[in-house]
Parts: C-alpha cells; structure tokens; sequence
C-alpha cells in the first residue's frame, strides 16, 4: 500500500532575516506502545532509507512470528540535497537538468513510494515513524491526518498556525505549504513520513513540478517567525506532540534541544522529556 501526496507548490518569496531563538522545553504526556526515538543528523537518503527498511523488517517478523512486538521508531534528520522520485513520478516532474542538479549539488534517487517528485534537503526536519498501526489503529486515512496533526500541534509550540488544506496531505500556513507528508505502509507498517521546512533553502522547490502544482507558495518556520529556529529544537517540540497524537512512549538516545534523555541514553522518556 502506498501513499503519498506531497505537492510541493513553487511560488516563492524572497527569504527574511533571522536570528536565533532560545529553545523551550516541551510538556510531558503520558504514553503507550514503546517508540525509540532517533536523532541521525544530517545523513544521505539512501543509509535513512535502510534504517526504516531494517526497524520495519523487525516489526513484520514480530506479526508473523506471533512475538511480542518490537519497538517501534521515529528517525529525525535532515537530509542532504536530494530529489526523490515516487512511483508514479515521470520525466517532466523535474525541471532542472542533469548539469544543472550537479552544479548546485542535488541527487536524483528513486522510491519506492507512492507519488510523484518532491525535494528534501538541510534545514527540512524529516521524520520516518515506523509504527505497526495495527490492530487498532489500521485506517490510512486517520494515520495522514494524525501526522498532519502532530505536525500543527508542533508549529503551534512556535505561534505559528498551521493548518490543512482540503483534498491534500500535508500542512499549510496561509495559502503556503510548510510541510509536505507521503507515506508507504506493508502489513500496516509504516515506512517514509513527512518533512517540515524549518530554514529550507525555498529555491530548491524551484527545480521540480510537484504534483503539478504551481499555484500556491512554499514557506518555512524561519520564514514565519523571521528568526532561525534550530532545527534540533524543533525537533524536541515534536516528539512530545507525536508521544501525545499516537499514545506512545518515546525512548530517547540523543539529547535534542526541546528536551530528551542525555546522549546515549535509552532510559524511557514520557512525551519526549526525562521521565
């Protein structure tokens, strides 16, 4: 099962100026189902790739076998410079060509997603859950706008509204897209997941036709608040609002800004603070 609608418009403004903002530390909510909590940096699509494929083989080997489930996991990243091609993606979808995508540093990586072309790249938070949402939580629908909402509830921590758009996946603030969500589930398990524009370079959404979307904006949280926000911060914000949205109990191994378990930690975490 494959899901993904990613549209990424390419209307653009140019960029405020920042400056950095002070982190606040995230509220405690009590969780579930034990979900592991991975801060990896910034790291290449094809090695975040493997990790999912490798917690979502432990998760189905635990259905089939009929063993007690293994823990679930939430990577968070940045991602170099990447395009990335779903499955339904074709020729036209990328506007730039292969010399120019080399001049500015950008990969080209087919999915095995559903969906068509959209851009990751450094300044973006990229989450990967790889929940099993079975047996109470199987219906795709809900899981697109749980993410939506986790990802709302997230801005909201910085005063930013975000909001949905209907007849899309993702999260909007105005009429601009802030966070773009494809996902693909097997057995219920989920793989892919969302990508938020925390201090993204916006241009880049300028080299592909996402969807074929060319009508609204894109915009980001430095954007929003015309002052940079670290991208770890953001990510501390998150997890208690994913812990809060999904009923899970984060276990954390990196210290993030927002608040989590000391480096190298695995001790339990509730909503993502020391319990």
């Amino acid at each position: 099962m494959n899901i993904e609608r990613t549209a990424e418009p390419t209307r653009l403004r140019p960029a405020a100026r920042v400056t950095p903002v002070a982190p606040v530390a995230p509220v405690a909510t009590a969780g579930g189902r034990r979900c592991a909590v991975r801060w990896l940096g910034r790291i290449g699509y094809g090695a975040a790739l493997g990790l999912q494929e490798e917690a979502a083989t432990a998760l189905k080997r635990a259905q089939r076998d009929g063993l007690a489930p293994a823990d679930e996991s939430l990577f968070l990243l940045e991602h170099e410079a990447v395009i990335t091609l779903g499955r339904n993606a074709v020729d036209g979808d990328v506007l730039a060509d292969p010399r120019r995508l080399a001049a500015l540093g950008v990969a080209v990586e087919r999915t095995n997603r559903g969906g068509q072309v959209t851009y990751h790249g450094p300044g973006q938070l990229v989450g990967y859950p790889v929940l099993d949402l079975a047996p109470d939580r199987r219906d795709v629908g809900r899981y697109l706008r749980d993410l939506e909402e986790v990802l709302i509830r997230t801005l909201a921590r910085f005063e930013i509204a975000g909001r949905r758009e209907p007849g899309w996946t993702g999260v909007w603030v105005g009429d601009e897209k802030i966070a773009a969500i494809g996902v693909h589930l097997s057995r219920w398990v989920t793989t892919h997941g969302f990508a938020l524009n925390v201090s993204t370079d916006l241009a880049h959404f300028g080299l592909i036709v996402p969807c074929g979307i060319t009508t609204h904006g894109v915009t980001s949280v430095a954007r929003c608040l015309a002052r940079a926000v670290p991208l770890e911060e953001v990510a501390g914000r998150l997890v208690p609002e994913f812990a809060a949205v999904f009923g899970r109990e984060m276990k954390a191994d990196h210290a993030l800004a927002g608040g989590h378990a000391p480096a190298g930690s695995a001790a339990p975490v509730a909503g993502g603070v020391p319990a």
